[in-house]
């Protein structure tokens, strides 16, 4: 256990940038790369991304990168969300992750989201040109994780940011950290905490901040092209610290109930609970409900989009009689205050 609190402590030391304020509603929507606080994978997604503590596979890759390691061989998910249905967003991901020895993982994944067409208008023309455009937004992100002999499991993620239109663009590098820690007869109890999204400022850049003006000395009649200083944004950067407790009625039958703690740098504390039942590891379902601080109880303006409640559930069989080899189905769905919730469904490979 000391070990577990030593290597936790290095890693915060190691990568929290030391201008983060948590939960500072003052610097609300500041931040640029809201892509990264996006989760498109449907196991977490019904529980809100609050398995802090016992994700593991691909899925850690978004939450928390420790529990990549606990991957039992090949994993593959690819995922498609409908963000806020009725907005037309959409939201693709795919993600290997592959055991490297006994105690080492390595993890790839990619997601991109999916604006759709939006018309182009301009002053003279505010009704439209006619012409669309589709801004591109995606993340890269190359993961590693490790498993000490007391069940101590520390990962990292390096994760390329881009966001472009056809003339302006801008991209960053993050880097997200994190430690899983598991105890108990049955490895029952598990601990994890996570810092993501800690990385260099993103600038937009490009011919689209550029303007014609006449020249300024007054005296020569003629035009220059000024190019407009955007200005810097900061990544969306977080901790998470959550804690996990299975319940094994029987070797068929799982419950698991766990919580998580969230500190936002450009937004309000979140917090939370839910629980998993699972019956002989092929049918799963959960269920949260998260809160966030200064939120009003009505759900008014100062409520997060995400009012609290999520929901999944999860089907997974042998691809073969006697094989250890599965394919799964997932489903998850988050209430929202607007529009009809957001809806995430993922195929999953044990190979």
């Amino acid at each position: 256990m000391l070990r577990f609190i030593y290597i936790l402590a290095c890693l915060l030391l190691m990568f929290m940038p030391m201008d983060m304020e948590a939960g500072n509603p003052d610097r609300q929507g500041e931040s640029g790369a809201a892509q990264l606080l996006m989760n498109p994978w449907a196991r977490s997604a019904g529980l809100h991304g609050m398995n802090t503590a016992n994700i593991y596979g691909v899925e850690s890759l978004r939450i928390n990168v420790a529990g990549l390691v606990r991957v039992e061989q090949t994993q593959i998910i690819a995922s498609h969300t409908r963000y806020l249905q009725g907005t037309d967003i959409g939201l693709n991901a795919v993600g290997v992750a592959q055991k490297i020895g006994k105690n080492g993982a390595m993890g790839i994944n990619i997601m991109a989201v999916d604006l759709g067409d939006i018309p182009i208008t301009t002053e003279a023309q505010p009704g439209g040109t006619g012409g669309v455009y589709s801004p591109a937004l995606f993340n890269l992100g190359l993961s590693y994780a490790h498993m000490f002999e007391n069940k101590v499991s520390v990962g990292v993620t390096f994760r390329f940011v881009s966001e472009s239109i056809q003339d302006v663009a801008a991209s960053s590098f993050a880097l997200d950290a994190g430690v899983q820690y598991v105890t108990g007869p049955q490895d029952n109890l598990k601990i994890g905490i996570s810092l993501r999204n800690v990385g260099a400022p993103m600038t937009f850049k490009g011919q689209g901040l550029s303007e014609t003006g006449l020249n300024p000395d007054g005296q020569n009649n003629y035009n220059l092209t000024y190019f407009q200083r955007a200005q810097k944004l900061e990544l969306p950067s977080m901790v998470n610290i959550g804690a996990s407790y299975d319940f094994v009625i029987n070797p068929k039958n799982r419950l698991t109930i766990l919580g998580n703690f969230t500190a936002n740098s450009f937004s309000q504390d979140q917090i939370g609970a839910g629980a998993e039942y699972a019956f002989n590891n092929m049918f799963m379902l959960r269920g949260a409900y998260r809160f966030e601080f200064g939120s009003t109880a009505d759900g008014g303006e100062k409520a997060p989009v995400y009012t609290g409640v999520s929901a999944g559930v999860s089907i997974e069989v042998p691809l073969k009689k006697g094989s250890n080899n599965t394919f799964g189905i997932d489903y998850a769905y988050r209430h929202t205050k607007l529009w009809s919730g957001s809806h995430t469904i993922a195929l999953r490979f044990n190979l």
